[in-house]
């Protein structure tokens, strides 16, 4: 009986290796337990479609995991008709780990032995086999000697002696008898499959109702109500019904396939792209290192040269006050030798040119301080232009400013409204007069009601890194208030002062205009605060008339500026027309 056309792919990779021993989860993985060594080891599936040798049954055994307390230890039945037989909960499983996909397999209780025999591994060892001098196969019959025929009737592997005793039997002596090395050059040794349960018959035919192969035996026992037939009539539909899942499952193979295409296209580009950013980031690092190796080389020269002008300044200072000091003592030595040693005659012919020299050498002007301090500061933090491309930080800094020399600036220096935001400027500058350029200084600024001196205010200084600093403040009432500017505890220029909060400005609730008569549109009620009238009853000024100030003014105060505050007060004392003139 021929094997059906589906069954046509190989499972036999990796079964030439050795046998593996559990994990420590007690499970059996790696490539090595999809070994498959002789005829007699007979192969089986997993779950998983890995093929496993029979060898490995007692390392098996071994990791077994029992589901249930109860459960019996493995008895001599083997195959899946005595598995069925056992209860669920009597049955032990043995855990496995698949080497092809890492997936746990539940084996049961009979181990290796109770799962599907690989048939095509059966064939693939028997052909290896026979590639390498028969080596490892032994009678099918005595299970004894080594094989030297194969009978193509039974499709049994025979000894000399089987073969012989084979041809004296009536039933067996016209059969077709081959040499072993004759089936060197074929893909497929067929041999009987026989039935689990009756090791005496072969399986030839299926049982619809439990799914399976049965033999003659089985069909007339335990299947003899079943709906069987030969296998040959039920392939094609059992076999459509695979080639329909093959079919639904390939392009799954074929999608995988193309994911890890992309995987490692991606993985490529990916190590190419890092390799890529990894260089830019060493070339814009080594540059970035050189540039700033060129900058302390130019900031190291700047120091070397400011150290240099200071000592020559010192030096130079040095030698003028040692030679005014060498003058200074020669002239009060001659006097004090002279008033002590000499004669009324002699000094008063001499007074002339020592009062002269000692007048001389007092007129001289010198300074006990020296000429230049050491305040040099490094400013980390502070610009320094570009260097061949990058932005380098850092400067020296020789300037120290001079309180003395700060000056304060702006509109609001010295007035301000309540409840309205005052600023004015502090301009720092160094001994020399010259502006600092930069920022950094401590500023202290106070601003203090002269009648309230527990009640400061708050104030907001803003450094804007050129040397001024912004300085704001918001009065909360009118009155005069004292302003303290300090750096490093000293007072700058002007400070302290006196700022003067006028109360909030008052817009002005009348019109600006040219007269009540233009802007009423001649109401004769309506009034200004100029004090004009018309003639003919008109309450108001007009142009040319008696009380106009002869130019646009406010109808509420009677102010010429437009952008005045008013004076207007108000009160019940207030004439009702020039009410209604304010609100017109």
């Amino acid at each position: 009986m021929g094997e059906p056309s589906l069954r046509s792919w190989d499972q036999s990779e990796g079964r030439k290796k050795a046998v593996p021993a559990p994990n420590q989860r007690g499970f059996l993985r790696g490539p090595e337990a999809s070994l498959v060594t002789t005829e007699r080891d007979s192969p089986c599936e997993t779950v998983t479609l890995t093929t496993l040798c029979r060898s490995l049954r007692a390392l098996a055994f071994s990791s077994r995991r029992t589901l249930s307390p109860s459960a019996a230890p493995p008895t001599a039945l083997s195959g899946p008709a005595s598995h069925e037989l056992k209860p669920r909960s009597l049955q032990s499983q043995i855990g496995i780990l698949c080497p092809v996909c890492d997936a746990e397999v539940d084996l049961p209780m009979g181990g290796v032995k109770a799962l599907t025999i690989d048939h095509l591994a059966v064939n693939d060892v028997m052909l290896e086999s026979l590639r390498g001098e028969s080596q490892g196969l032994v009678c099918d019959l005595c299970n004894d000697r080594e094989v030297e025929k194969r009978c193509q009737t039974c499709k049994a592997n025979l000894c000399h002696f089987c073969c012989q005793a084979h041809r004296r039997q009536k039933k067996t002596t016209y059969h077709t008898m081959v040499d072993l090395k004759d089936l060197k050059g074929c893909s497929r040794i067929g041999k009987p499959i026989l039935c689990p349960v009756h090791p005496a018959e072969e399986l030839r035919l299926f049982c619809e109702f439990c799914d399976r192969p049965v033999c003659w035996d089985c069909v007339v026992g335990e299947h003899r109500e079943h709906p069987c037939d030969f296998t040959g009539n039920v392939i094609q539909k059992h076999g459509d019904c695979v080639w329909e899942l093959l079919k639904g499952t390939q392009p799954h193979v074929e999608a995988l396939e193309e994911a890890l295409a992309q995987i490692n296209i991606m993985n490529s580009a990916l190590q190419k792209r890092v390799e890529a950013v990894a260089a830019d980031v060493r070339t814009f690092s080594e540059g970035y290192i050189k540039a700033i190796e060129e900058h302390q080389d130019k900031l190291l020269k700047q120091l070397e040269d400011i150290r240099a002008q200071k000592e020559n300044s010192l030096q130079l200072q040095k030698a003028q006050l040692e030679q005014l000091l060498a003058d200074m003592r020669t002239g009060v030595e001659f006097t004090e030798h002279l008033l002590t040693s000499g004669s009324d005659l002699e000094i008063l012919i001499t007074k002339g040119v020592a009062v002269e020299r000692l007048r001389k050498l007092n007129k001289v002007q010198y300074s006990a301080r020296p000429g230049v301090n050491d305040k040099i500061r490094f400013c980390p933090q502070e610009k320094a232009g570009q260097c061949h491309g990058y932005e380098i930080y850092g400067t020296i800094n020789t300037k120290e400013v001079d309180p003395a020399k700060c000056v304060l600036q702006g509109e609001d220096l010295h007035r301000a409204r309540e409840k309205q935001t005052a600023s004015f400027t502090l301009l720092c500058k160094d001994a020399a007069g010259e502006i600092m350029g930069r920022g950094g200084d401590n500023i202290q600024v106070a601003i203090v009601p002269k009648d309230k001196r527990d009640s400061p205010v708050r104030t907001m200084v803003q450094d804007n890194k050129d040397g001024t600093y912004y300085i704001s403040y918001t009065p909360k009432e009118p009155g005069v208030y004292t302003v303290w500017v300090c750096i490093k505890e000293q007072h700058v220029q002007g400070s302290p002062f006196t700022v003067t909060v006028r109360r909030k400005h008052r817009p002005h609730p009348g019109v600006f205009h040219c007269c009540t008569f233009c802007s009423s549109g001649g109401q004769k009620t309506a009034r200004c605060a100029c004090g004009g009238t018309m003639p003919g009853g008109y309450l108001g000024c007009g142009h040319g008339y008696k009380g106009h100030p002869g130019r646009p003014h406010w109808s509420c105060c009677g102010k010429f500026n437009e952008k005045s505050e008013c004076t207007w007060t108000g009160g019940q004392s207030a004439p009702r027309s020039l009410l209604r003139t304010v609100a017109l």
